[in-house]
């Protein structure tokens, strides 16, 4: 056990069928770190964050949260998510509700929060993304960039330990990029925990202090931006690393 570990991933491995997409992966969150899990399309990154929040069962393997195993059946998922919380690719808003209706939802329905103050915790979140002006909107009205920020204020509204965004902006049209970047940058200089899963390889090099590269569902190489982008010892990674600084 690290003693001052959050979050430590130990021998996870999924399958779906025959076909095993995460091989024995290890690593370990600590508070304040900025971990980006960067690797092609189709690596296991995803699914990695999947297994970590509990959406997928991992196969074999523990998750660890602050020294205690979360794969156990008899562990309440809600409550470990409110705990590391969750922005998808895809915003996950709900069209039916406004801006500040989706960020009190989940503080009322698991926190059990009361109305009030789960509205001013949801307002100063929604403030520090920059959406507070859209509080009435409903998903639909706003741009990709808008929706993702208020994902973020969603998930921050819950006050986990530790955030954790699968490509966040994958999904954005590239104008977009650069504000949502903008306010994970934020959170990232005011030391919150989070694991990034990212093609945004400027943000992995500039705003974290881990990297994880992984294909083929295991890890060939982890350490920090400098020894990943500066000298890669792998040849996997030094080829896909080639390749974004041929784009």
């Amino acid at each position: 056990m690290n003693r001052d570990a959050i979050l430590e991933v130990k021998h996870l491995s999924k399958s779906f069928g025959a076909n095993a997409v995460l091989k024995d992966i290890d690593f370990v969150v600590h508070p304040g770190d900025v971990t980006s899990i960067i690797g092609s399309s189709g690596s296991g990154k995803s699914t990695l964050l999947r297994c970590i929040n509990l959406l997928e069962t991992p196969t074999s393997g523990d998750v660890v949260f602050h020294g205690d195993s979360v794969v156990d059946k008899k562990v309440n998922a809600a409550a470990y998510r409110a705990k590391v919380g969750m922005v998808f690719q895809s915003f996950n808003l709900f069209n039916n509700m406004s801006v500040l209706e989706n960020c009190i939802i989940g503080q009322t329905k698991v926190l059990k929060r009361n109305k009030e103050e789960a509205k001013e915790k949801a307002m100063q979140y929604l403030t520090k993304v920059g959406m507070n002006p859209y509080i009435n909107a409903k998903p639909r009205q706003l741009s990709g960039g808008q929706k993702q920020r208020v994902a973020i204020a969603r998930a921050l509204a819950m006050e986990p330990e530790i955030l954790l965004f699968d490509e966040p902006t994958s999904a954005l049209d590239p104008e977009m990029v650069g504000e949502v970047l903008e306010v994970m940058r934020g959170l990232a200089n005011e030391g919150m925990t989070m694991l990034v899963v990212t093609h945004e390889m400027a943000f992995a090099r500039d705003v974290s202090n881990h990297v994880v590269y992984m294909a083929d569902g295991v890890i060939c190489e982890e350490g920090s931006p400098s020894d990943i982008f500066e000298n890669p010892q792998n040849a996997r990674t030094k080829d896909f690393l080639a390749r974004f600084r041929a784009k």
